[in-house]
C-alpha cells in the first residue's frame, strides 16, 4: 500500500487548541475602571461626609430655675455658641431628670445656690463632654458674679479689705450612667456597623443560595431568631454591653436582622440581581452612615439625622439604646420602622413570587 494509506491519521490540532475569549473593547476597559475609581469615592463620602460635616447644634436640654436666671443662662450659651443648645425650661430639677430619662433631653442645667449640671453618658461620649464644658463655663461665670460682688462690697464699705469670695463649684451628676462593663460606651457604638453587615449578608446569601420563595422567607425567619438569639447572648451575656431584658433585646436584634435580610431578598425577588445591590446600597451607603450611632442625629447636617431615623440601621441603634438605658423613653417608632421594612420585604418577596407563578403558567 501506498504511504498515503498507511500513514495513521493526523490529529486535528484546530480542534483541541483553546479558544480564547475576546479581548475587552479599549473604551470599555477604561470605563469600568473609572466606575470603579468612583464607586470607592461614593462609599468613602459616604462614611466621612457625616462625621466631618457634623456639629454641634440643638442639642436638647433642659433649665431649672427662676426665669431670671434662666434667661441669663440661655444668653450666656448663645453667646458661647450660638445654636448649639434646644433649651427646655423647668421649674424643678426632678422634672428636668424625668425628660434626661424619657430621652426628650439629654442633659440639663440645675440653677440655685448649688448649681448643678446633669448628664446622661448613656448618651454617648460627645454629649457629655459638651455638658463637661457647659459645667465649666457656668463655674467660672458664678465664680466671677461672686468675685464681683465681694469687690462691690469692699468698694462700698459693707466688707473688709481682703474679703475673699466663696469658691463656687458646679456639681456633674450622670443621671443615667453607662453600665460598669461598658465604662466608655464603646461596646455599642463598635457593634452597630457589624449588625449592619449582618442583616446585609443573610439577605445577600439567601437571595443567591436559596430556591424558592417559601423558603427563603422560612430561612430569613430562621436566620434572624438565630442571630438575634446569638447577638444578644454575646453583647449581654458575656461583654454586659446591652443591659435591660434581654428576650426583647434578642426579639429587637432579631426584627433588625429580619428587615434588613428580608428586604434583600424582596428585591432580588422582583428586581433579580440589581435588587441586592439595591438593599446593600440603602442599607450600608445610607442607612449606616446616618444612623447615629456615635453622635447625636442633632448634629447631623440639615434634616439628616432625622432621615436616618427612617431607616433600619438608625431605628435598631435607638432602640437598643433606649431599651437598654432609657426605659422610660417612647420606643414606638424605632419598633414601627423595623416592623416597616420588615412588611416591605415581606411584601416584595411574595410579589415576587407570585409574579414569577404566573409567568411560568403563561409560558407552560
Amino acid at each position: 500500500m501506498s504511504d498515503t494509506l498507511t500513514r495513521p491519521p493526523q490529529d486535528d490540532t484546530s480542534a483541541v487548541t483553546p479558544t480564547q475569549p475576546p479581548h475587552t473593547p479599549w473604551l470599555r476597559s477604561v470605563l469600568l475602571a473609572i466606575g470603579a475609581a468612583a464607586a470607592v469615592v461614593v462609599v468613602l463620602l459616604a462614611f466621612l461626609w457625616p462625621t466631618i460635616t457634623s456639629s454641634v447644634k440643638d442639642l436638647p436640654i433642659a433649665i431649672a430655675g427662676d426665669s431670671t436666671a434662666v434667661s441669663a443662662v440661655e444668653k450666656q450659651l448663645d453667646t458661647a455658641a450660638h445654636g448649639a443648645f434646644d433649651t427646655t425650661t423647668v421649674a424643678t430639677r426632678d422634672e428636668a431628670v424625668d425628660l434626661i430619662r424619657s430621652r426628650d433631653v439629654y442633659g440639663a442645667i440645675v440653677l440655685g445656690d448649688q448649681p448643678e449640671v446633669l448628664t446622661a453618658s448613656a448618651n454617648g461620649a460627645a454629649v457629655s463632654q459638651i455638658l463637661g464644658q457647659v459645667a465649666t463655663r457656668i463655674q467660672a461665670s458664678a465664680q466671677q458674679q461672686a468675685d464681683a460682688a465681694v469687690q462691690q462690697a469692699i468698694a462700698a464699705g459693707r466688707a473688709p479689705a481682703g474679703t475673699q469670695a466663696p469658691t463656687i463649684t458646679v456639681k456633674v451628676t450622670d443621671v443615667v450612667p453607662l453600665a460598669s462593663t461598658d465604662s466608655r460606651g464603646l461596646g455599642l457604638t463598635s457593634s452597630a456597623f457589624p449588625l449592619v453587615l449582618g442583616g446585609m449578608l443573610g439577605g445577600v446569601l439567601i437571595s443567591i443560595l436559596v430556591a424558592g420563595s417559601w423558603r427563603r422567607l422560612t430561612a430569613v425567619a430562621v436566620y434572624a431568631v438565630t442571630v438575634g438569639l446569638a447577638v444578644a447572648g454575646i453583647l449581654q451575656g458575656w461583654f454586659g454591653i446591652l443591659q435591660g431584658g434581654f428576650w426583647v433585646n434578642a426579639l429587637a436584634v432579631s426584627l433588625s436582622m429580619f428587615a434588613t435580610a428580608s428586604f434583600i431578598v424582596g428585591m432580588n425577588a422582583l428586581l433579580g440581581r440589581v435588587g441586592i445591590a439595591v438593599g446593600a446600597v440603602l442599607t450600608v451607603l445610607v442607612g449606616n452612615p446616618l444612623s447615629s450611632a456615635a453622635q447625636p442625629l442633632q448634629f447631623l447636617v440639615g434634616p439628616w439625622g432625622e432621615i436616618g431615623q427612617w431607616f433600619v440601621p438608625g431605628a435598631s441603634v435607638t432602640l437598643l439604646r433606649d431599651l437598654s438605658y432609657f426605659p422610660d423613653a417612647d420606643a414606638t417608632f424605632p419598633w414601627l420602622v423595623l416592623l416597616g421594612w420588615a412588611a416591605a420585604g415581606v411584601a416584595a418577596m411574595l410579589a415576587g413570587h407570585f409574579r414569577n407563578q404566573e409567568v411560568t403558567e403563561a409560558a407552560a
